[in-house]
This record gives structure tokens, C-alpha cells and sequence, in this order.
């Protein structure tokens, strides 16, 4: 739609939605509750519960014909917005779509808990900016408030003023005047977040350092060398405390002997009152309990059609640690869960990973929906049901190995919604829980994300030309690029997380490398995936055309690891997210092992690099001996090593390759990231009952955006 508009029209537009939005509920229409002759909605106790957004007629978006839909939606900044398709949702039973429509309201209904755990200040910000959006009167076809919009939607991307990636804070690109003029000049008919005796003026006043200070609240999680991690990032999981005394407080509470230890601080904020160091638990009753409320009143209705016992008991659970906000309640939950493998829907909801805590500690919100891909499942399937022949020929020492591969659920799902950490950028694949003991004895379940994948595929790179040095290299990879990178993302998930074990006495692993721990799980998966997809035992089982896949996922795996990625990177940023650091590693530590037999050759052609494999079958071996070393610090807790291995591989950036990298890709006009605009999940009732479910397919990024805050934002701005 907005490309089709002027600004003013859009903008005019999306007055005209936020009406519909407004006078939309659950599962009625428009008009007078009073009126006894509509459709009335199901009666719920709860004060305000999470309404489903339902467009009028002429602004309802239908569904399109997969062989026209149009996957690309909108470019910004850094940032291209895609769309994804839910394939087979039709043929679901009434009652499955009805527990999907409830899965996706609680996933949507914490959508502001991450804004929240991102940075103290990001609700507040986000509130004022979409008063500003829905409320200027001023000129809106401006290059300062062109790029006011841009700001909003790299903040809504980044559910926060922080880069999801880089961690560094937004820098506007309009000034302060002019954010003081938007904010004043919408004032008339705004609902500012405004605290207790301020004024408008007063909010600008506070908001103005928070958005153009470079030096405020700079880096969302900073995990440098040589400095306090916890007083350094911006992340809101910690106040008034210490990274030492982070790692006192749960060196007390960790028991070395514990068989089945809890994931400490998981669900929690650490602060400091009154000179004591304490946690506020995310549960109801507790902080966020706001959101967390209307999570567990759309799990409770999901559990009143959920598909089986198994699958109601994990649902049951789920809301009982959200009640409780005990762990061993999320530990009993995440049993059931994994045990829960006939259902055809499923659901992660949950402060579930922890890359956005600079220790590691700490679960950011995220719910995906989805059901299972009973075609793309049959490869995944294939690859778990011999999980024990990867663990037992796998190159890490045998002390390390696991003697009984317990339970690994491999399958492909049709994602239906993403919230919160998933949304808009979203994983490819996925492997939980996380809990080292709970895989150990009652195993994990793995996912791909078919239909995100297919997205991707359905709208490539230009990059491949660019970079990859031969012909001969570009034609394998156009080949197999797609094969090999489904295959990745299935060992890696699969197979990589779910192998090794830790010695007996040493703690968990973000116990003992504490900021190192995630870079280190990923690239010990990663390398699982590498040294496998080598194999001839994945043609054997049919999962894999020829060897020839496993050379183009090398190809771009260090195409990527020791270059292309960097074009991530501003000019002077060190690599700090953790995907980005293992790959670097694995690509970089690599090259090093086989410089002597020019097993990996970096090689200068027209003033221009390239990376170049000369001997696949040697880089497999290195990449086993850097996989048993990885185990080896994993199973041992060897921090120093850990630290070694990241730092000096991991971290540091090639200015020069760098500043050639953002070259090249300037003459492509390629967006670095990429992201997804859901799909519509709605609901139609009649007399209180679920009749009907369909899926519907917005275009635009900005109107979702509103959309959800319109109606998903249950938290007040100060938690």
C-alpha cells in the first residue's frame, strides 16, 4: 500500500486503520455491545483482554494465489521486509485452527515484555513515537520526517532503539529540534506516556539524551574484553549491580552436585535494594504481570482444544510456572513438552534464549506457533532416528560422547505467528530446551522453520556473484545452495546441539564460560553440521543428492565467516553477537590450521579478495579437531580456553577486508538483515463460539506495527 500512496494519503490511511483497529474486539464487530440482536463475544472475567484485530471489508486483506504472492513488502535502512506463507492451514480441523488462533493471541499478547527487557526506556520511546506517527499535523513529506519513519520501523524491527545484531544504539537522523517540533505539534490530540505531573515539554527533555547521547546507554549487550558486562550494556536485566556480584549471587545458589539443576535467573531481573542484591520474577504477580496475564488467559482457552492429554498437560504447566514463576516448574514443563511428540500443532512460548544477557543468565521473551510439515519432517526425521551413529562417529574424544542419544523429535514446521525475540527476525531453526540435563534424559526436540526458509529461497541474495571466485563455485552453489543449506540447519539443530556431554562434577555451561557460552553451543553445532554434511551417510539415508552439497555449504560457510558477514559491521565495530563470532572462528581458526597444506587460500584477484577451499576433504578433518577442542572446553567448563579461542578468532576485525567488503556490497544495494511481516490470524464467533479461523496476509509493516500496539500493550512504561 505505501507504495502505491503519498505520504499524506498513507498517512491518512492509517488513520482510517487505527479507527477499524479500535472498534475491532476479539470476536465481534463494530457496533453497540448493547444491542442484543448482534453477534456477541465470549464472556471473559479478565479486564481487558487482548482484542484480535478484524478489518472492515474494504481494508480486510484476502489471501493470494501462492504463484503470484508477492514475498518482498518494504526496505528500509539496513532492512528488508519479507512475507511468509502458511501452506495447509485450510486443511486444519476447525478445533486445530481455534487452538492456533489462541497459541497466536498469548504470543502476541507479550510483545511488550521484550521491548521492555531490551531497554527500560524503549516503551516509554515507542508510545510517544506512534502518538507522533497517528497525530503530526505538520509537513510529512519531508527528508526529517522521512527519516523519523525510518527510525520507527528500525525500532519496531529491533523491538527496541538498539540494532538486533550490532547491539549499538539507533543514531537518528533527524535532530533534536525537530523531534521537540513532532512531539509538540501532535501534542493536541496525542495520549503521551507522560508520568505523574509531567508535561510535554518535560518529556521531551527526557527523552532527547536517551535518543541522541551516543555515549548513553550505548551498546544494548556489550561482552568487550576487559570490561564489566553487566554496568556496560543497556539491557534491562540488570540494575544498581555488578557483574562480580551477578556471578556471586549464582555462584551461592549452583550446586556442583545437583543432577537436575534449574536454569537460575532465567526468569528474572537482578537488582539491588537497599544494599541487597535480590531477583524480580517475571510471573504473574509479579513484574510484567500485566502481559503475562493475558498470556495465561489465551493458554487457558487453548487448553480447552488442545489436541491430546499430552499436549493439554504441557499447556497446564506452562501456565502454572507463569503463575508460579518457579523453574522447576518451567523444568516440569519443558519435560512435558518434549514429550509431547504426536501433536500436530506446537509452541514455544517462554523467556526461552539468552544471547541478549552479557552473562548469559537471562530468557527474553518469544513465542513461535506452528504445525508440522509432514513432508519437509520426513528428511528431519530421517537424520534424528540415526542421532546415535552421528554421536558415536563423531570426531570428539569418547569420554565426551554420549552413551544414549535420548529422544530427539526432528521436524519442520509451518510457522502460523512469531512474537517478541522471533519477530520480525526470526531463526531458521531451533533446538530447546536448553537445559542440559533435561536433553540428557528426556531428550529435545529440533525444528526448521519451512516456510521462513522458503521465504528466503523465494527471494535470494545478489551477493553469490560477487563473492564466490570461480565459475565453477557459483554453478555448485546455485545447484545445492538450497539443499545444503536445509541440511545445515537440520544437523545443526538436530544433531549439533543434541551431542556431547559435560563431565561429571562441572557446571552448566553458562556457568563456567559465562559470556563465551553461547558463541561456543553455536559454533560446536555448527561444526556437527560441517563435519557431517561431508559424509557419504547422508546420501546413504537419502537426505542428501551428492557430495557436491556438502562443497557449496563449505564454500559459503567460509565465504561468510571470513568475509561477507562483515558488511553486519559499521566501520570500528568489533563482532560481538555470538552467531556472527562462531562462524568467524570456525572460518578464521580454519584457515590458519591449514595454511601450511593451502587448505583454505585467501587469494587477491583484480585488487579484489576471495576465500578459496582447495582441499575439501582435509578442511573436514580440521573442522573435527576444532569440534573435539570446543567439547572438550564445553565438557570441562574451561573458561580460559574458551576465552582464548573467542577472542583471538572471534572478535576482531580485518580493517582493511572490512572496509573492501562494504565496497563491493554498495554496488549491490543488498539490505544486510532481513525480516518478516506476519500473517493475520483471525477469528470469527457467533453467540460466543469460535465458528471460523482464516489467515490473512498484511503488506505493511508500519500498519502491523500499530496494529499490535494498539491492541497487545498491556505493560505501563516503567516496569
Amino acid at each position: 500500500m505505501k507504495n502505491k500512496m503519498m505520504h499524506n494519503e498513507y498517512f491518512q490511511y492509517l488513520i482510517r486503520l487505527l479507527g477499524a483497529i479500535l472498534c475491532a474486539s476479539v470476536l465481534v464487530t463494530c457496533g453497540d455491545a448493547s444491542d442484543s440482536s448482534t453477534a456477541s463475544s465470549t464472556e471473559v472475567e479478565m479486564p481487558q483482554v487482548a482484542e484480535n484485530f478484524e478489518a472492515t471489508p474494504s481494508e480486510r486483506i484476502e489471501p493470494v494465489d501462492e504463484n503470484s504472492f508477492a514475498y518482498e513488502a518494504d526496505r528500509f535502512a539496513d532492512i528488508r521486509m519479507l512475507r511468509y506463507q502458511v501452506a495447509g492451514f485450510d486443511a486444519l480441523s476447525t478445533s486445530q485452527k481455534e487452538l492456533l488462533y489462541y497459541l497466536s493471541q498469548a504470543a502476541l499478547s507479550g510483545r511488550d515484555i521484550m521491548y521492555d527487557q531490551n531497554y527500560k526506556h524503549n516503551l516509554r520511546i515507542r508510545r510517544t513515537i506512534e502518538e507522533v506517527i497517528q497525530h503530526y499535523n505538520g509537513d510529512r513529506n519531508t527528508e526529517s520526517f522521512n527519516n523519523f519513519i525510518t527510525y520507527a520501523k528500525q525500532m519496531w524491527f529491533a523491538n527496541g532503539i538498539h540494532h538486533h545484531y550490532s547491539s549499538a544504539k539507533f543514531t537518528p537522523l533527524f535532530d533534536q529540534q525537530f523531534f521537540a517540533e513532532l512531539v509538540t505539534n501532535s501534542a493536541a490530540s496525542a495520549n503521551y506516556p507522560l508520568r505523574e505531573n509531567q508535561d510535554v515539554d518535560q518529556l521531551i527533555a527526557e527523552l532527547t539524551p536517551i535518543l541522541f547521547d551516543p555515549t548513553l546507554d550505548a551498546k544494548k549487550v556489550n561482552t568487550a574484553n576487559g570490561v564489566d558486562k553487566v554496568v556496560t550494556s543497556a539491557v534491562n536485566f540488570y540494575e544498581g549491580v555488578t557483574e562480580q556480584e551477578v556471578i556471586d549471587f549464582y555462584a551461592a545458589r549452583s550446586d556442583s552436585s545437583d543432577e537436575n539443576p534449574v536454569s537460575h535467573g532465567l526468569n528474572s531481573k537482578l537488582i539491588k535494594v537497599d544494599g541487597e542484591v535480590t531477583e524480580q520474577v517475571w510471573r504473574v504477580g509479579g513484574m510484567y504481570s500485566a502481559a503475562l496475564e493475558q498470556v495465561v488467559y489465551w493458554l487457558e482457552r487453548a487448553i480447552t482444544v488442545a489436541e491430546n492429554d499430552k499436549q493439554k498437560t504441557a499447556l497446564e504447566l506452562l501456565v502454572k510456572y507463569y503463575r508460579s514463576g518457579d523453574l522447576e516448574d518451567f523444568d516440569a514443563y519443558n519435560i512435558a513438552w518434549v514429550q509431547d511428540t504426536e501433536s500436530l500443532i506446537d509452541v514455544i512460548n517462554g523467556f526461552i534464549e539468552v544471547y541478549n544477557d552479557p552473562l548469559g543468565y537471562r530468557g527474553s521473551f518469544e513465542s513461535v506457533v506452528a504445525f508440522r510439515d509432514e513432508a519437509a519432517t520426513r528428511r528431519i526425521s530421517a537424520i534424528g532416528e540415526r542421532a546415535q551413529w552421528f554421536e558415536d562417529n563423531s570426531p570428539i574424544l569418547g569420554l565426551h560422547k554420549k552413551a544414549d542419544v535420548t529422544g530427539i523429535d526432528g521436524k519442520a514446521i509451518t510457522v502460523v505467528m512469531e512474537s517478541g525475540d522471533s519477530s520480525p527476525a526470526t531463526p531458521i531453526g531451533i533446538n530447546l530446551p536448553n537445559s542440559s540435563w533435561i536433553r540428557a534424559e528426556h531428550g529435545s526436540k529440533s525444528v526448521s522453520l519451512s516456510n521462513i526458509v522458503g521465504a528466503y529461497n523465494a527471494s535470494p541474495s545478489k551477493t553469490l556473484e560477487e563473492f564466490a571466485y570461480s565459475p565453477e563455485e557459483i554453478s555448485r552453489s546455485r545447484a545445492h545452495s538450497e539443499q545444503a543449506g536445509d541440511l545445515h540447519t537440520d544437523m545443526h539443530e538436530v544433531i549439533g546441539h543434541a551431542s556431547g556431554q559435560i563431565n561429571e562434577g562441572v557446571g552448566t555451561t553458562r556457568e563456567t564460560l559465562r559470556q563465551y557460552a553461547s558463541t561456543l553451543e553455536e559454533g560446536r553445532a555448527d561444526l556437527v553440521a560441517l563435519y557431517y554434511i561431508l559424509d557419504p551417510m547422508l546420501i546413504e539415508i537419502g537426505v542428501m543428492d551428492s557430495l557436491d552439497v556438502g562443497r557449496s555449504e563449505y564454500d559459503g560457510y567460509i565465504r561468510s565467516g571470513a568475509m561477507t558477514q562483515l558488511y553486519r559491521l559499521q566501520p570500528g565495530e568489533l563482532v560481538e553477537e555470538a552467531h556472527m563470532r562462531n562462524r568467524q572462528l570456525v572460518a578464521l581458526w580454519s584457515y590458519e590450521q591449514g595454511l601450511e597444506e593451502n587448505v583454505i587460500e585467501r587469494v587477491e584477484r583484480d585488487g579484489e579478495t576471495y576465500f578459496v577451499i582447495n582441499d575439501y576433504e582435509k578442511l573436514r578433518v580440521i573442522f573435527g579437531r576444532l569440534l573435539q577442542e570446543i567439547q572438550r572446553i564445553k565438557s570441562e567448563g574451561d573458561f580460559e580456553a574458551a576465552r582464548d579461542l573467542v577472542e583471538n578468532y572471534g572478535t576482531q576485525v580485518d580493517e582493511e577486508l572490512h572496509a573492501e567488503v562494504l565496497q563491493r556490497y554498495a554496488t549491490l544495494d543488498v539490505a544486510p538483515y532481513s525480516g518478516f511481516i506476519n500473517p493475520r490470524v483471525v477469528a470469527t464467533d457467533i453467540n460466543g463460539e469460535v465458528s471460523d479461523v482464516r489467515i490473512e496476509y498484511p503488506d505493511d509493516f508500519m500498519a502491523q506495527m500499530l496494529e499490535y500496539s494498539a491492541n497487545y500493550s498491556f505493560l505501563p512504561s516503567d516496569n
